[in-house]
Parts: C-alpha cells; sequence; structure tokens
C-alpha cells in the first residue's frame, strides 16, 4: 500500500470518528497524521519492512503508527472496518459540502438514511432535507448549490492570482480612510495554488471602502456584503473576502487568516495551556473553560483559511472577546504570548513551525536579495525568444554576479534543440558577448535530455567543453517507475552532470508528475554532488515545497532557476524564492547564492574540466 491509500484511508477514520461523534483531539490527530504522510517523500512501506520507527515522524502516535503498519502489511485496517460497520463510509462525502458538517452528516443519515451524494440529491428535490431539525429552507439552498458545482475546490496558480491582487489592492487602497491592507490566506503563506483570497483592512471609514471593494470591476457577483465584511465572486471565478478590523486586532486577525486550520488549532492550543484564548480578536486571559477552547472556533474553507462572518457576511456567531486584553495589534503579540518565536507566513503550515518557534529554531530564510545567478535560460538559440545578449543585459540588470545560457540539446527537436555544429557555434557567439559584459560571468552551458537509458543527449567530448550541464527529462515520461527512477540515477551519475532540472516533470494544474522513486534519486543527488533544481517557473515550481525540504534534510545542493525563455521570464525568480522559503531553505541551503570565485569552486569539484 502506498502513501496516498495510507493517507485516504487514515483520512477516511478521521471522517468517520467526527461524524461519530468521537473526542475531537483523536479527529485532529488522525488528520494531521494524514498531512504528515501526504507530505512524506520516503514510502512508509519501506520504513515498515526496515523496522523503522513511525512515532518519530510528526503526528504519529502509537495507535496511528499500528494502524499504518497494519495497512502496510495487510492492505486494510481493523479500525477503519469497524467505524464503516457503523457508519456508511459514503458519508464522508457529505461532510465536503458546503452546509454539511459531521454532526449534520449523521443528521442526514439518522433521519433520512441518506448515505450518499444521490440519496442526498433526490431528498433535496423531495423537499425532506429542509424538514429536518436545525436545516431549514436556507441551509438546503446551500446545500444545493453546493451539489450543483464541480467537485472539489478550483485552485488558481499562485502567478495567475497576483495580477489580480495587486490590482484590487491598489484599487481599494484609493478609498478613503485606508490606514492598512494586506491579503492574507494561503496567498500570503505564498503556497503554489490559491483557492480564494481573504483581504484584510484597517480604516477609519468602512461603508466607503466595502462600497469601492464591491464596486471592483473584475466582480461578477456580490455574495454578502455588511458594515466591516463583504465577499465577492470575480469573472475568473475566485472568490476574495474582505474583513475591516479594529487596529488593536489586526495583528492577531492577520495570524488568524493567514495560518491554516492545523497551524492555528496548534497555536490556540499553546494559548489554553498558559490560560489564554487566542482568535481573531486579539490575546485575551481567559475567565471561563468554554473561552480557553481551542476547538470552538469557526470552520475554515478549504484554503485553510476562514468564510466571513457577522455583519450580514455569513455569521457564525457573536464575538467573544471575554477576558483581560494582553495582545493582538501585531503578529509578534500572538507568537510571544505562547513564548514562540515569529514565525513566517510561508510556514504556517503545521509541518513542524510550532516546536522549532518554541525552541527559536525557525531558520533565517533566503530571500530574493541572496541570489547571485540564475543558471538555467533560454535563447533564440533554441526555444528563447530573445537573444543572448538580451538574456544577458536582464541579469547585469539585476545585479548578478554570473549566469548561464542553456540552451536545449538534439533530442528536444520541437524546440530546435542544439546539435553538436550547432553548438560550436553557439559557443563562439557566447564568447564574444563575454568581452562587452566584463561585470558578469557568462557560463556557456546546456539543457541535455535524459535519454530513455539514461544516457545523456550529447557526446562526452561536447558536455566536457560546457561551463554547466543540466540534465533534465522531456519524453518518455509513461515509464514505470523503476525505469524512471533508473534512467535518472544513471545521468546522475555522470560526471559531467552538475544539475538535475525540474525532477519530477510536473505542470500545476496541467500535468502530474511523472512516477519516479524520488527519495532514491535525493540520495543519489547528494552523494554525488549533484545539484537538484528548484525550478522557479509559476507552472512548474518543481520541486514542490515538501520535496525541497526533504531534499534539505539530506544535504542536497539546491540550485533555484527561472528556465526564462525571454528576458521578462527572468522575474520568475521571486516565485522560487516563495517556493524555498515554504521547504524551510535558507541562504546557506541554495547552491546560487555563492559568489562567483565559490561557485567556480564548486564547479571544478570533480576536476573534469
Amino acid at each position: 500500500m502506498n502513501n496516498t491509500a495510507i493517507a485516504r484511508a487514515l483520512t477516511g477514520i478521521a471522517d468517520l470518528l467526527e461524524i461519530r461523534g468521537e473526542n475531537p483531539f483523536k479527529v485532529r490527530a488522525y488528520r494531521r497524521a494524514t498531512r504528515t504522510v501526504e507530505g512524506l517523500t520516503r514510502p512508509l512501506a519501506a520504513m515498515v519492512d526496515a523496522g523503522a520507527d513511525l512515532t518519530t515522524l510528526p503526528g504519529i502516535g502509537r495507535d496511528i503508527a499500528r494502524v499504518i503498519t497494519e495497512l502496510v502489511q495487510t492492505g486494510e485496517s481493523g479500525r477503519l472496518s469497524d467505524l464503516e460497520r457503523e457508519i456508511p463510509a459514503t458519508l464522508g462525502d457529505l461532510m465536503r459540502l458546503n452546509g454539511i458538517g459531521p454532526r449534520r452528516a449523521r443528521q442526514l443519515h439518522d433521519a433520512l438514511r441518506i448515505e450518499t451524494l444521490a440519496d442526498l440529491r433526490n431528498a433535496l428535490e423531495r423537499g425532506d432535507v429542509e424538514r429536518i431539525p436545525g436545516f431549514g429552507p436556507k441551509t438546503a439552498e446551500t446545500i444545493r448549490q453546493s451539489l450543483s458545482r464541480p467537485r472539489g475546490p478550483v485552485r488558481f496558480r499562485l502567478a495567475d492570482v497576483e495580477p489580480i491582487v495587486d490590482d484590487m489592492v491598489a484599487w481599494l487602497r484609493a478609498a478613503p480612510g485606508i490606514e492598512r491592507l494586506e491579503p492574507a490566506g494561503s496567498y500570503r503563506r505564498r503556497a503554489e495554488t490559491v483557492g480564494d483570497i481573504d483581504l484584510l483592512a484597517i480604516c477609519s471609514a468602512p461603508g466607503p471602502v466595502v462600497d469601492r471593494f464591491t464596486s471592483y470591476e473584475g466582480v461578477s457577483r456580490v455574495v454578502a456584503r455588511g458594515s466591516t465584511r463583504a465577499s465577492v465572486v470575480l469573472a475568473s471565478g475566485m472568490q476574495v473576502d474582505l474583513r475591516i478590523v479594529e487596529r488593536e486586532s489586526y495583528g492577531a486577525a492577520l495570524h488568524y487568516f493567514t495560518g491554516n486550520k492545523a497551524h492555528n488549532i496548534a497555536v490556540r492550543a499553546l494559548g489554553v495551556s498558559r490560560g489564554l484564548r487566542i482568535s481573531e480578536y486579539g490575546v485575551f486571559r481567559v475567565t471561563s473553560e468554554t473561552d480557553a477552547d481551542p476547538a470552538a472556533m469557526p470552520a475554515m474553507s478549504h484554503d485553510g483559511t476562514e468564510p466571513a462572518h457577522g455583519d450580514g457576511a455569513g455569521s457564525t456567531g457573536s464575538v467573544q472577546t471575554s477576558g483581560q486584553r494582553i495582545g493582538g495589534e501585531t503578529e509578534e503579540d500572538v507568537f510571544r504570548a505562547v513564548g514562540m518565536s515569529y514565525v513566517p507566513p510561508e510556514l504556517r503550515e503545521d509541518r513542524g513551525e510550532i516546536e522549532a518557534a518554541g525552541r527559536g529554531a525557525i531558520p533565517d530564510l533566503i530571500t530574493q536579495n541572496d541570489i547571485r545567478g540564475d543558471l538555467h535560460m533560454h535563447s533564440t538559440w533554441s526555444d528563447g525568444r530573445d537573444s543572448i545578449e538580451t538574456m544577458v543585459q536582464g541579469c547585469v540588470e539585476r545585479g548578478y554576479e554570473y549566469m548561464a545560457i542553456t540552451d536545449h540539446s538534439p533530442a528536444v527537436g520541437v524546440v530546435n534543440g542544439l546539435t553538436p555544429e550547432r553548438l560550436e557555434r553557439q559557443l563562439r557567439e557566447v564568447e564574444s558577448v563575454r568581452a562587452n559584459y566584463p561585470m558578469i560571468r557568462i557560463f556557456a552551458g546546456m539543457e541535455v535530455d535524459i535519454l530513455g537509458d539514461g544516457s545523456l543527449d550529447l557526446p562526452d567530448a561536447y558536455l566536457d567543453r560546457l561551463d554547466i550541464v543540466i540534465a533534465s527529462i522531456h519524453s518518455g515520461m509513461r515509464a514505470s517507475k523503476q525505469a524512471m527512477t533508473d534512467r535518472i540515477l544513471r545521468a546522475i551519475a555522470h560526471p559531467a552532470v552538475d544539475v538535475l532540472a525540474h525532477p519530477t516533470g510536473r505542470l500545476i494544474n496541467e500535468r502530474e508528475p511523472y512516477e519516479v522513486d524520488l527519495e532514491a534519486v535525493l540520495e543519489a543527488a547528494a552523494a554525488h554532488d549533484v545539484a537538484v533544481e528548484l525550478n522557479a517557473r509559476p507552472h512548474r515550481l518543481d520541486l514542490c515545497d515538501v520535496h525541497v525540504r526533504r531534499a534539505r534534510e539530506l544535504g542536497v545542493r539546491i540550485m533555484i532557476d527561472t528556465d526564462a525563455h525571454a528576458v521578462g521570464g527572468l522575474r520568475y525568480m521571486a516565485y522560487g524564492i516563495d517556493q524555498a522559503r515554504r521547504g524551510w531553505l535558507a541562504r546557506t541551503d541554495v547552491l546560487n547564492t555563492l559568489h562567483l570565485p565559490e561557485f567556480e569552486a564548486w564547479l571544478r569539484r570533480r576536476n573534469r574540466r
């Protein structure tokens, strides 16, 4: 049983426990274990076979470790089977719909014997759902609308969302009385895809700000509108929520609407242990046990942040601010109150940052100013749109110390890959351009295809003339996992290879990664001192954040490159930095933060040139 199947089983257990009304801490334990399993690059089956202690993994206790071991060894879970005999597993599907939580899923089953989405559609058509106590016509309509939409949340690539957010923020900042305005949610965490947008504001005149927000030209529908909150849907289908908060609560609200649900619950639980209640309204000394309950919080949206509430915009309850306020104007107030150092937004995913911040061990994350060069880009010699000189000028303007021109090798014929004869001519042009740009070191390189048998798409005599060799795969992506792994391992072992580019071949929202034992690939890269690329092109961002962090753990050198096909593509470095930060990378983890002499020394590491 692979990690995906194990995660699915753990999710099923969590869903059914929640529907049954089990202890919420037990439910959250299974959900956290699911996130741990989904984020692993190591196969759990291999760990179990090797006798590894699964409880060393974050969020995996003894009971869950036994469940995982049973799943690996038998393909089944007695715990899940017992729950499914009591509660239909299909009720978990109902919980994915707006308006249905675990309690209502159980109500639908007990009152109407609803077990599937088809059952639910039929009951809605008969008008049975709205007659269940506690439901009513409004809830039934919410469920009906949710059923009519495509299953699963729509996710937008970060780079596609960014210009929209920038434009909306600029539009809103022109409203009278705006003092502070910024986006929160997964957008602020710089996740590679975004489901919806939260905007938080401080202003002296909420009414005009709400008016301006709902009149933005890209709005196709106003979902809700109150005196300090509003929600709209844009023409793209993306929902945007605006919340206007008090200055004294702004930091607490920004924290609350930035972290994902698991991160927020963990911080609140730490607050409870210190006699505090932490919410979007601030940090308070509690006056009752109810106020201290970290589970007493509104349900969050699929994006990990919480829906608009109050003032007629989807209210979920009254504002709870009982107790003595001890902070909330800044995010630092929240972290300080629970004994944590500041956690950068990119890390607020409950992937170990709570514990690390408690020890003061959050790394000093990389910034764009740390980058000294870009080592993967294309010119008009293959499929680029700009000349070598234009690409060089773009790198000079960015203040880089070095760069590399790395056009495609001949196997990628559709993009005019360089034959050895054309490479000869390109090398002469690179030498000519170098003479005019002494302020930057221009490396002559190539993105060389890894062929089906793992050999490289250029004779060794030509590889040895290049300053840098980037190996990558552009074909044969349907090979078996073993064949693909062997193919890449052979290329990594080649003494001419410096970098493995876009290691999983994925295209976000377009193409799934090819099957490969990435753990073996990363281990080989570390052993051969081959860098692994974090490709910064927004539709790639390959490696993903979880794999970036695993590479760091294994001591693999990471190189952040833009894979620019025009001078404008050099700006993609910012997205690579976002992904690197989400993967916990510091400056010292990234190869192209080295100054030129150190980087050249690394290129000479195998004494092959």
